[in-house]
């Protein structure tokens, strides 16, 4: 078994912040077996980059090392009394898997229609949106342990997701390299529209009892609205995390701040997820520009790359806008992105 590896090889086009850097070497993947082959070479003997969709990366500088671009693809399922099981590869476009299920009437992603990246990338930042989460419909993963060499399978309990955390983004990080990805979802009808951005979506539609189509549609719609689309203009979509507080702490932030109508969820009765890009617009960088990096005009939480910003140009903002949140509201936000 033979695989090309380049040298010196651009990631321009393998990021979605369009930030021009360059890995040492870069090879992809697109079986088991190939990833099982390429271990057992001396060519992972040095630092190792696992690369989905690119859409979750920040680079600031060249990879010196090898980037390993997950191709598995395919899509296939079955279906029981209640439920349909889907099997996707890791290289699968997320939002084609989503399509997959909606078109079946498979219930569980629609509300996290249009999430940039892979399915492989989906368990190692449980992505989720609009009051849905990979862990809600993740039965299990497969991945490859690099250093005992062997493919392990993971339930959803090992993967122990939390928000926007797994096993992979922190305990195992880079140990294992998902390979596939099975969702158990309903064939029952099953609407979360806890988000009132829906309904607001459906209520302009007229939609009084919507399909799983017209979910998918909507929240595609409300994120084409509020996101750039990475073709056009540099970014990877929600830059930071939506902070969690306790409760006390956002009463102390209304009784010192009147005047602030704070964007937030309860979660349960001693916390609460407040909108970061509520807080981030707030403090006035919502729109604005630092050179070529910048902030979505229609949505705070996106950083850009307007054309020719680095990767550090688009990090030292992200430090700005953590620092003023910080000073006005003593919320440190986290971000989502991993910075390399």
């Amino acid at each position: 078994m033979k695989l090309s590896v380049k040298e010196h090889f651009s990631l321009k086009e393998y990021n979605t912040f369009g930030v021009d850097a360059f890995a040492r070497q870069f090879v992809e993947i697109h079986t088991e077996d190939e990833l099982i082959h390429l271990f057992s070479q001396p060519i992972v003997k040095q630092p190792i980059l696992i690369l989905g969709g690119g859409s979750n990366i920040l680079f600031t500088k060249d990879f010196e090392g090898l980037v390993i671009k997950m191709n598995i693809g395919g899509i296939s399922h079955t279906v029981a009394e209640t439920s349909a099981i889907v099997v996707a590869g890791a290289g699968v476009v997320w939002n084609d898997l989503v399509w997959y299920c909606v078109d079946r009437h498979f219930w569980g992603v629609e509300n996290m229609a249009l999430i940039p990246g892979t399915a492989g990338a989906a368990p190692v930042q449980n992505i989720g949106a609009y009051g849905a989460e990979l862990k809600d419909v993740l039965l299990s993963c497969r991945a490859f342990d690099t250093i005992r060499g062997e493919i392990s399978t993971f339930d959803n309990a090992a993967c122990r997701f939390s928000y926007r955390e797994s096993i992979f983004k922190n305990e195992a990080k880079g140990r294992y390299i998902i390979t596939s990805v099975t969702l158990q979802l309903s064939l029952k009808p099953n609407i979360n529209t806890s988000y009132g951005a829906i309904n607001a979506e459906l209520s302009r539609r007229n939609i009084a009892q919507p399909t799983i189509k017209d979910i998918a549609e909507v929240v595609s719609a409300i994120r084409t609205e509020k996101l750039p689309d990475p073709s056009t203009i540099g970014n990877s979509g929600s830059f930071f995390k939506n902070p969690i507080v306790s409760t006390q702490h956002l009463k102390q932030l209304q009784s010192t701040l009147p005047d602030m109508n704070f964007v937030y969820y309860q979660l349960d009765d001693n916390w609460v997820k407040i909108a970061a890009g509520w807080l981030i617009e707030q403090c006035g960088w919502k729109g604005k520009r630092v050179g070529d990096a910048g902030t979505w005009k229609n949505q705070a939480l996106v950083l850009v790359n307007h054309h020719n910003a680095s990767g550090s140009d688009i990090y030292n903002l992200s430090e700005q806008i953590i620092q003023d949140v910080n000073e006005r509201f003593g919320i440190t936000l986290e971000r989502e992105v991993n910075i390399i």
